[in-house]
């Protein structure tokens, strides 16, 4: 009678053991089609990380110059439109000089409707100007425009 009960308590461990792995897979496929919900007992450490925007996550600048060229003494407006600086953000107008970029006396900063504009008298010559803005997020840097000064 022994063997019968302990062949008949292996057969009901092993068809509870095969119900109870049934049951976890199913539970696990559910759990996996179900969205997580956050633990009232979660917190976070540290600064969240902000929400960006597409046209937030990288900063530019356009920049156009009137006119492209001038007489010796005359001066050139620039300006142009930002996206993704703040207002008030610093703009420094640099020239290219045997392959560097050096800072011009002109700069200014991002206005109100994302503008901003500036004069320049430039000596004689061909002028490569750009507008470059140096942030914590990073440097953004406009096109290039040519202005040459007879």
């Amino acid at each position: 009678m022994s063997f019968t009960r302990s062949r008949c308590a292996r057969a009901l461990a092993a068809g509870t053991l095969s119900l109870a792995l049934l049951s976890a897979g199913t539970a696990a496929a559910f759990a996996a089609n179900e969205k997580p919900s956050p633990s009232p007992t979660t917190h976070m450490t540290g600064k969240p990380k902000p929400t960006s925007s597409p046209s937030m996550d990288k900063a530019s600048i356009t920049l156009t110059a009137k006119p492209t060229t001038v007489k010796t003494g005359e001066s050139v407006k620039l300006a142009g439109r930002t996206s993704g600086l703040k207002i008030g953000s610093p703009l420094v107008l640099q020239h290219e000089v045997n392959g560097k970029w050096t800072k011009l006396t002109p700069t200014t900063v991002v206005k109100k409707n994302n503008s901003y504009a500036m004069t320049a008298k430039l000596p004689k010559g061909t002028h490569v100007l750009r507008v470059v803005s140096a942030n914590k997020a990073g440097k953004a840097v406009s096109p290039t425009v040519t202005v040459k000064v007879s």
